[in-house]
């Protein structure tokens, strides 16, 4: 990849172009539907001024009616087509969201990895998320407009050119200067959309710390300032939208010399057409042509691209400008060994926030097998995470085989939260995501051991193209299961990883990761878990004990109490 196009890479035009350019079978079928769909617009024209001429004023009302006739059907015949094309179309714009999506996590860790474990902004992931989905819907928009205007068009051009020369003449000059000064438009309604939705963005963020702080305004007397503040704020606002909406008037220009420039001219050339030797249903034909067809194109267009794709545009820029410069990270660690040793470690969520971990000793020696139980709210997802690496201590260290776990090797340690993440693509690319290459042997000996085979039964087998939204949450955790089990990584945490699965498969599952060696970390979600376990540790916030499962019922009142309201499950 050279310099120039590594530049390029993942700006808004090259992330328009990738989506369009990896399902070409998409774009063939979606081709191919077009053609059916703009038969009326084509056939309309042709077909009324046949109905006229050669039916209804010559006396023959039956022929009259076959041609209105065929108009219909070519109708039922668009409408079945419009339904193929919309499915074609979600076919192109779901992975495009995946490829958003993909790399709004990307930028997200990256950004994270930068920062080496500090606080998370979820609420940017969270704004990052529904931008993708706005640009989903609205690349999905513009391919359809897009098409349907090209369609149209051609179809229209080879209509009235079959149909009556003149009135092309009459027609597709205005039409065509409507069109241009609509495209001319379009960078400007592009930059002052921006402006608006950086205006609207700032407005809504100081109205919203100005409610946070009323009551810290109100005593200090700041009402006045604050007042100001917020109107600076309003009045960029409406200048924005201001300017927004003189731009916004071109487009009505545009279908006003496109779309209705040409009826005038059809209806004033109407001696002139009589005269070249077209008859009255010819006339009524073209206007047909353009009133029924090509004005209509040209509204969808203009509202299409001037919504939905300065939308499209102004998203994508944000998106793409999202993903910070790439700069050098972090030396990432591996680890001697696998075991856990947490020293004095303290971690709240936030600087006024009770911790949630405070002061916490722990040792896990590599190959132990330690089940983490404790109430709703105890801490025990912010463990796994700071295990795991991914929340730094506020004070003290959690090591891994005497590494910061901030700064492991994520080939080291995995951890599976309770909802498995599972991506489009094949099931092999699925489980062996963590092990690229993994030999055929491999992950057939980690499907057994994980009794996943009835799984890949019903996908298909291995190489079969996986739906994640085919998949009951009980099969996403076995798919992620698998691939942890497939990983190299010698620290495994599961954090309720089994929690959609029965009894039964979650005891095969934990008696296989037991199996596999190295150390193993699980959240417990039934008390069988705790059982299995070599060691349990009972967290209530600052308050945790260890111990076996059998000293724990006789020594802490919170663990027997917790034993005795969990579902009882057999011990398999």
């Amino acid at each position: 990849m050279t310099p120039r196009t590594a530049g390029r890479e993942g700006t808004a035009g090259w992330l328009l172009r990738r989506a369009l350019r990896r399902e070409p079978y998409q774009l063939a079928r979606i081709g191919g539907w077009s053609v059916l769909e703009a038969a009326p617009a084509f056939l309309i024209g042709h077909a009324i001024a046949r109905a006229i001429e050669d039916g209804f004023a010559a006396g023959r009302p039956g022929t009259g009616f076959l041609w209105l006739a065929a108009l219909g059907v070519a109708w039922l015949v668009a409408a079945v087509a419009a339904r193929q094309i919309v499915l074609a179309v979600a076919a192109v714009a779901e992975p495009f969201r995946d490829d958003l999506l993909a790399r709004v996590v990307h930028g997200a860790v990256r950004r994270a990895a930068a920062t080496a474990g500090a606080r998370r902004d979820s609420a940017a992931v969270t704004r990052a998320g529904l931008q993708v989905e706005l640009a989903r819907d609205a690349f999905a928009a513009v391919v359809t407009t897009v098409r349907g205007f090209a369609f149209t068009v051609l179809s229209v051009v080879l209509g009235l050119l079959t149909l009556a020369p003149g009135a092309a003449a009459l027609v597709l000059p205005p039409f065509g200067a409507g069109l241009g000064l609509f495209l001319v438009s379009l960078p400007a309604l592009a930059r002052r959309q921006r402006a608006f939705l950086v205006a609207d963005e700032r407005l809504a963020e100081a109205m919203t710390a100005t409610m946070g702080g009323l009551r810290d305004i109100t005593a200090c007397g700041a009402e006045e300032r604050e007042g100001d503040r917020l109107a600076v704020r309003v009045a960029e606002q409406a200048g924005a939208a201001r300017a927004l909406a003189r731009v916004t008037a071109v487009r009505t220009a545009a279908l006003a010399v496109g779309g209705w420039l040409p009826v005038l001219l059809v209806l004033a050339g109407t001696p002139w057409l009589l005269r070249d030797g077209a008859g009255a249903g010819v006339v009524v034909g073209a206007l047909a042509y353009v009133t029924q067809s090509l004005a209509p194109a040209l509204g969808g267009l203009v509202q299409g691209l001037g919504v939905s794709g300065v939308r499209l545009a102004a998203t994508l820029e944000r998106i793409a400008g999202a993903a910070p410069a790439e700069r050098p990270a972090a030396p990432l660690l591996r680890p001697a060994s696998a075991e856990v040793r947490l020293r004095g470690v303290t971690f709240a969520y936030g600087p006024h926030s009770a911790p949630v971990v405070a002061g916490l000793d722990l040792r896990v020696p590599e190959g132990e097998h330690l089940a983490v139980v404790g109430p709703s709210g105890a801490g025990k997802s912010t463990l796994a995470a700071l295990i795991s690496g991914l929340l730094r201590p506020d004070e003290g260290e959690a090591l891994v085989g005497g590494v910061p776990a901030v700064s492991l090797d994520p080939s080291a340690r995995v951890l599976i939260p309770q909802e498995a993440y599972v991506f489009r693509g094949t099931l092999r690319e699925n489980l062996t995501y963590l092990r690229p290459g993994a030999a055929a042997d491999g992950l057939d000996e980690a499907v057994a051991a994980l009794g996943a085979e009835d799984l890949v039964r019903a996908a298909g087998g291995y190489d079969a193209p996986l739906d994640p939204a085919a998949l009951s949450a009980g099969g996403r955790q076995l798919v992620a299961l698998v691939r942890a089990y497939l990983s190299p990584a010698r620290l495994v945490v599961l954090d309720e990883a089994t929690a959609h699965l029965d009894p039964a498969a979650e005891a095969r599952v934990e008696r296989a990761f037991a199996r596999r060696g190295g150390t193993l970390v699980v959240v417990a979600h039934r008390i069988t878990s705790a059982r299995r376990a070599r060691r349990v540790l009972l967290m209530d916030g600052p308050d945790v004990r260890s111990g076996s499962h059998d000293e724990l019922v006789r020594t802490a009142p919170l663990y027997a109490d917790l034993v005795g309201h969990w579902q009882p499950e057999p011990v398999s």
